[in-house]
């Protein structure tokens, strides 16, 4: 296992408990079934995703942004070398590659160029998710993979992690190209990645914030209520707040939702066509669904 993926387990192994156990202890909300029967279906998903990725790109994000640093491609590495910034070391410690002691020496400090590339990269491709997971629910064919997602009956962490494998192959594709195009530094994408995977734990976990805290904390963050009004059976609500992480896309870009009709304690969750069964949580229904009739 290299460096960059021991940092994302690591770091999404231990939200997950953490958010699980405050769960545990403090519920918003009651599930229609038993844990037991939708974990299964949930956690499997994600397997399946990550043998997907591995599947489709062995090299991993990192590895692409290694490529194009070295093939000199992208918006930032072309940027980057015309300032004759050199990043190299940096991105080759996240990959896991081993430095000579004296690229350590001449690279004590991150040039401000490089932190600013860095910065903008990960503004950037947290934006793209935005507009991806907004085209996942205007697109018809899209939609029917992201649906899954949204008919789980009950939104805790582990609905953070319930995307179809082929959403998740088209995702891949989608931030390999754009950490092409972009030319976006490996650090970027660690960072990107890591905090992408625990904002999915953090805001689909079942806990409620106080409710002026949480108005406090959604002036930046998308919180736990603000994303279960993304998974409201109304399709105007769930329209909305597409945000992972923080509110100022949806603000911005005009698609930001503070209240449901229903409390957060009565908002209709899930999608009406597909009900709160046990069949519809297996491991076969959830692969299936996407390709049966709406």
């Amino acid at each position: 296992m290299d460096n960059t993926s021991l940092i994302r387990l690591s770091v999404f192994l231990g939200i997950f408990v953490f958010m699980g156990v405050l769960e545990a202890f403090l519920p918003a909300r009651k599930a229609v079934l038993d844990r037991k029967t939708r974990w299964i279906g949930n956690l499997s998903m994600v397997v399946m995703g990550a043998l997907v990725s591995r599947i489709l790109l062995p090299a991993t994000l990192v590895g692409v942004s290694v490529w194009a640093k070295q093939e000199g491609i992208g918006v930032f590495n072309v940027l980057l070398d015309a300032t004759q910034t050199d990043a190299a070391s940096f991105d080759q410690r996240v990959n896991g590659e081993v430095l000579q002691s004296d690229s350590l020496t001449n690279n004590s400090s991150l040039p401000l160029a490089y932190i600013c590339v860095v910065a903008l990269s990960v503004l950037l491709l947290d934006m793209l998710i935005y507009w991806q997971h907004r085209l996942f629910h205007t697109v018809p064919m899209l939609w029917r993979f992201h649906k899954m997602h949204h008919a789980d009956s009950h939104v805790d962490t582990t609905t953070g992690l319930r995307f179809h494998p082929v959403e998740i192959g088209i995702s891949l594709g989608v931030k390999a190209a754009a950490v092409v195009i972009l030319g976006v530094p490996a650090i970027a994408i660690v960072i990107f990645e890591v905090a992408l995977n625990g904002f999915a734990l953090f805001n689909h976990a079942n806990i409620r914030l106080p409710q002026k805290w949480d108005d406090r904390v959604g002036l930046v963050l998308i919180t736990q209520r603000l994303h279960r009004i993304h998974h409201s059976q109304a399709k105007s609500e769930s329209n909305s707040n597409y945000g992972f992480s923080v509110s100022w896309w949806d603000r911005l870009f005009n698609s930001f939702t503070p209240r449901a009709a229903f409390s957060d304690e009565t908002l209709p969750i899930g999608q009406k066509d597909v009900p709160a069964v046990k069949e519809n949580a297996s491991i076969k229904a959830l692969l299936l669904q996407p390709f049966k009739s709406k």
